[in-house]
């Protein structure tokens, strides 16, 4: 459904991100989890955002412009969405410095909290390991902040079809030990395209819900 996809700006601070007013979807999660390989799958452009297998290359906040295509029953104009896409800094790199860890903590807290026209915050989550810490305590501060937020599960191509549904019904029992009700959950892999189809159908519907 995305028909194009390109780069814009990579910023500092909120205060510098793009001013056009587009809805935004942003991808966030421990660093060398896959948000740039995953951004590049759904946008169909292996190019788009830069991949490393270093951890802790994304330490600023890139956006992307995006137009998709909706339900083919419509007129042309009718089905065209206009949204950013946006690639946030991994958190958790232990070899980073403190004062770079607190300076992309303060990043991250800031774009989630000031962006006004964030729709979604998409934490994605290495589906071949039990719950982390980090990972929980980041979505509980996004629980108690009111942030909206989705939990992607990636890298499902690395485990087998009856381990990844045990990793993926274990991790969802941890979290509801703690909340009441469930974030949307996907399951994706980059390399076989698994879950992007849902996953851009999900950005369409909440493209449509905020336009309506």
């Amino acid at each position: 459904m995305i028909k194009e996809a390109k780069y814009i700006i990579s910023s500092p601070d909120v205060k510098d991100c793009p001013q056009s007013g587009l809805p935004e979807y942003a991808f966030i999660g421990r660093s060398n989890v896959g948000k740039s390989s995953l951004i590049n799958m759904i946008c169909h452009n292996p190019k788009l955002a830069k991949t490393s297998q270093k951890p802790g290359k994304t330490l600023l906040i890139n956006h992307f412009s995006v137009e998709s295509q909706k339900s083919k029953d419509r007129s042309e104009a009718a089905q065209r969405q206009e949204w950013h896409l946006v690639d946030l800094p991994g958190y958790g790199y232990a070899q980073a410095g403190q004062k770079q860890r607190d300076a992309l903590k303060r990043m991250i807290e800031r774009y989630c909290l000031m962006r006004e026209q964030l729709v979604c915050l998409f934490v994605l989550i290495d589906c071949r390991h039990e719950a982390q810490k980090i990972d929980l305590e980041f979505m509980a501060w996004l629980g108690e902040n009111g942030v909206p937020f989705a939990i992607v599960f990636t890298k499902g191509d690395k485990l087998g079809r009856v381990r990844l549904q045990e990793n993926i019904e274990a991790y969802r029992k941890r979290l509801l030990e703690e909340w009441e009700e469930l974030p949307p959950v996907f399951v994706t892999s980059s390399e076989t395209g698994l879950g992007g189809e849902e996953l851009t159908a999900y950005i369409e519907e909440l493209n449509q819900s905020v336009q309506s």
